[in-house]
């Protein structure tokens, strides 16, 4: 039998009052694909994969995604893609009025994480 390979990414949006769902799309042990839908003004703090990196495909929305330990962000929106290598920190306020609604994809899917 074959996996599956198409999925709704619709029907794995989560918005929620707290903290931003985590919602898995489809995990093996090469990646494990997730949808996020934060609101605005919510976060998701910053972390690092000490064993793999993440890959963030922004389909709607804008914010400020965190680059360093020391506060340093660059502004995203609709249509960037931004690789957090091994190690690297990354994470996420939604600045705007809309939610920010994106796909990222952690490889392997054993790659860790480590809040800062």
């Amino acid at each position: 039998m074959n996996p599956i390979r198409l999925f709704k990414f619709a029907e794995f949006l989560q918005p929620a009052d707290g903290e931003p769902i985590r919602s898995v799309i489809t995990e093996s042990a090469d990646a494990v694909v997730v949808a996020w839908h934060v609101k605005p003004g919510q976060h998701i703090s910053a972390h690092v994969h000490p064993d793999g990196q993440d890959t963030w495909i922004i389909l709607s929305g804008c914010g400020e995604y965190r680059v360093s330990t020391n506060g340093d962000t660059m502004d995203i929106a609709e249509g960037d893609v931004l690789v957090a290598h091994r190690n690297e920190v990354h994470g996420v306020v939604n600045t705007g009025e809309e939610p920010l609604v994106f796909v990222s994809v952690v490889s392997p899917a054993a790659s860790g994480f480590e809040p800062l």
